[in-house]
């Protein structure tokens, strides 16, 4: 597996230098992006509308995650969030806790059940 990619994406970039509610504006207006496999270390991605987005792969450690839903998301499968701020974070229903801790504290990838 490869590492974590920086995208060129332009919504992709949003997300890096914290303009959230931008990215959320323009998704919401019907734009596109490919997040699978992107690199979000040390983002604060609170306030973040994951609702039809794919992060299959995405790497995540040490990011600020604190209450997003990603119950909604296309796919989370292959993530890692490793030391991430997860407080009030809704996760897929397919990943169990132990998958969720394991990640959490090792950095392991998530697998759905």
């Amino acid at each position: 597996m490869a590492g974590p990619r920086i995208s060129d994406d332009p919504l992709y970039r949003l997300l890096r230098i914290g303009k959230i509610d931008e990215f959320n504006q323009r998704i919401a207006a019907g734009e596109t992006v490919d997040l699978k496999g992107c690199d979000f270390r040390h983002i604060n991605l609170q306030q973040l509308n994951a609702d039809g987005l794919d992060f299959s792969d995405s790497y995540f450690r040490q990011s600020d995650l604190r209450g997003v839903d990603f119950s909604k998301c296309i796919n989370f499968e292959g993530a890692s969030i490793h030391a991430a701020k997860i407080s009030g974070a809704r996760f897929p229903r397919e990943i169990r806790a132990d998958e969720t801790l394991l990640s959490l504290e090792y950095g392991t990838r998530l697998r759905y059940t």
